[in-house]
């Protein structure tokens, strides 16, 4: 059964193709999603075979979402579109399929656009799943093809000062690294809003983390604001979950949270950083991070808006070693084996 997820700002037409689709055997219609943005958390959570995405659309236009999309998670897409001079723009940005859409008023038409539509999908939904799922980790051999030195988790925690802070090494990091999970004291709704600062201003793909979302390769999930998330691990790779909690450390969420489960599941297979940031939230974690193998930094005195959290964390020998900001991605990519011009 080839699972597709439906893209398009059209709540009627998006009914339509659900409706009728799903008429095929082999053909099931998972989900639909009104705009890009809506679409990347969906097809996360539901992991579909085959995308339809439309062009024309409010936040981000198709092309500009399959051009994002694609480098990060090789999905066959099929572009529909009402504009017919589109088709080479969407096929050279990768798009397995071009399909003009139909006036909706004419049966004979829209009855021939779901046959060919029906046809694509059950055409490369046939194809080896290889050609377009070989980096995402849905089982436990893929899982090494984000094993960078050894190291399978970036983990970044911050409070005052971190949003900037954080940015600059996120935007630092080359965007085929390890997952990179983050927890930045923020209230809800400013977490979102940073998620997609940080999608724009970086190479990675970022997002505000979801209950059971799971991670790959060139992948930023900040903790969502009051939920705590937490790094697990099963036999298809890591996940996060992400759940509301009292406060940790004095904070919701809590970089001591989020520390602590890296170190129980992900141990020596992890590069960490405690940023700029009031108080002293993530030392404790921090130090079973290094107790547990993994490589930490601390960000230094003269860097920091606020030194409170990893001196915290120096103080209780936590830190691997302590580095100016600016140097703090490049210590990453180092552990992770990157050439210095990477």
């Amino acid at each position: 059964m080839t699972k597709v997820l439906i893209v398009d700002d059209s709540p009627f037409f998006s009914e339509l193709l659900k409706k009728r689709l799903s008429e095929y055997n082999g053909i099931n219609v998972v989900g639909t999603a009104a705009d890009p943005y809506e679409a990347r958390d969906k097809i996360l959570a539901l992991e579909p075979d085959i995308m339809t995405l439309d062009i024309e659309m409010p936040r981000m236009d198709g092309l500009k979402f399959l051009k994002r999309l694609l480098p990060q998670y090789p999905l066959p897409v099929i572009m529909i579109s009402s504009l017919e001079d589109k088709a080479d723009e969407a096929i050279a940005a990768g798009a397995a399929a071009y399909r003009v859409k139909p006036d909706v008023a004419d049966h004979a038409k829209v009855n021939a656009f779901i046959s060919s539509l029906a046809a694509d999908i059950t055409r490369l939904g046939e194809k080896n799943s290889s050609q377009f799922h070989t980096e995402l980790p849905h089982t436990a051999k893929e899982t090494k093809l984000y094993n960078r030195g050894g190291i399978e988790i970036v983990a970044l925690g911050a409070s005052t000062g971190g949003t900037d802070a954080l940015e600059k090494v996120i935007k630092d990091l080359p965007k085929d690294c390890p997952p990179v999970i983050v927890t930045q004291h923020m209230p809800p709704v400013f977490t979102q809003m940073y998620a997609e600062r940080l999608n724009r201003s970086t190479s990675l793909a970022v997002f505000e983390a979801t209950d059971g979302m799971r991670l790959k390769k060139g992948m930023c999930v900040i903790a969502a604001g009051g939920f705590h998330m937490e790094l697990h691990k099963d036999a298809k790779g890591y996940f996060v979950s992400s759940k509301e909690g009292e406060k940790v450390s004095g904070h919701c969420p809590s970089v001591d949270v989020m520390f602590t489960s890296v170190a129980k599941c992900a141990g020596k297979a992890v590069a960490a950083a405690l940023l700029t940031g009031m108080g002293a939230d993530g030392a404790n974690g921090l130090l079973l991070i290094r107790q547990a193998g993994g490589y930490t930094i601390g960000q230094n005195k003269e860097t920091c808006v606020v030194y409170g959290m990893p001196m915290e964390a120096k103080k209780m020998g936590a830190v691997c070693v302590e580095a100016p900001l600016e140097e703090i991605s490049t210590l990453l990519k180092k552990k992770m084996n990157y050439p210095e011009r990477s």
